[in-house]
């Protein structure tokens, strides 16, 4: 895929995770080609890569739908997320050097003033506080050697961040002790505490938010 049929891949894909193309939406092509300034073999391409990454539905000869949203599916994002985060999560904290270290540290400071001001009831600019919990998470993981893992991460991340912006929600102290927590074990290389406290962190997250999905009804089993 070229650059420009990049940049409608991420678009598109922005828009699914964003709530902008509603779940379950058919995506007709005319619309879509108007919308995102491309040629329709650009779309086809776009579209069909975006199912192979689980954002749409291609059903045979039924044209392109957003991928419905499920309890069961959030559910098991969660669990790889577990299991392919905490193992980079070892990685990083076993081999990581001084960069890394600054780099986490660097994102720690944009993510908890942010917490800070949501604490207090300032929940003006939760899609940049999303932004800025990625920014932390990617940060503890990303010296873990591998590309394949960071990049089966990202996915996960992105369909788990969908299920998120849906409904906004936030855990408060909370999540904001657990971000903490994590910082000051990594910092001190205590790997089992560190990947502890990250799977704790990953597991409480669906049950919030499905707490908000049930009051909102809008979630599938």
């Amino acid at each position: 895929m070229n650059a420009f049929g990049a940049s409608t891949y991420q678009n598109i894909k922005c828009d699914i995770i964003f709530g902008h193309l509603a779940t379950g939406a058919k995506l007709k092509l005319d619309g879509l080609r108007n919308r995102y300034a491309c040629s329709m073999l650009t779309l086809r391409e776009t579209l069909n890569r975006l199912a192979s990454d689980g954002f749409v539905d291609a059903p045979d000869q039924r044209g392109f739908f957003v991928r419905p949203v499920s309890v069961y599916d959030l559910i098991e994002l969660a669990n790889l997320r577990v299991l392919l985060d905490c193992h980079a999560l070892r990685l990083s904290v076993a081999t990581g050097d001084t960069n890394w270290e600054g780099n986490l540290v660097a994102t720690h400071h944009n993510l908890h003033p942010m917490e800070q001001r949501m604490l207090v009831g300032d929940q003006s600019q939760k899609e940049d506080w999303r932004r800025y919990d990625w920014g932390f998470h990617l940060a503890l993981i990303e010296a873990c050697g591998s590309q394949n893992l960071l990049s089966l991460q990202a996915v996960l991340y992105d369909k788990y961040l969908r299920y998120q912006m849906l409904v906004l929600t936030y855990r408060g102290e909370e999540a904001v002790n657990e971000h903490d927590a994590m910082f000051k074990a990594v910092l001190e290389r205590k790997v089992d505490l560190c990947a502890e406290i990250l799977e704790q962190h990953i597991i409480e997250g669906p049950y919030h938010t499905l707490a908000a999905f049930n009051d909102k009804s809008i979630l599938p089993g």
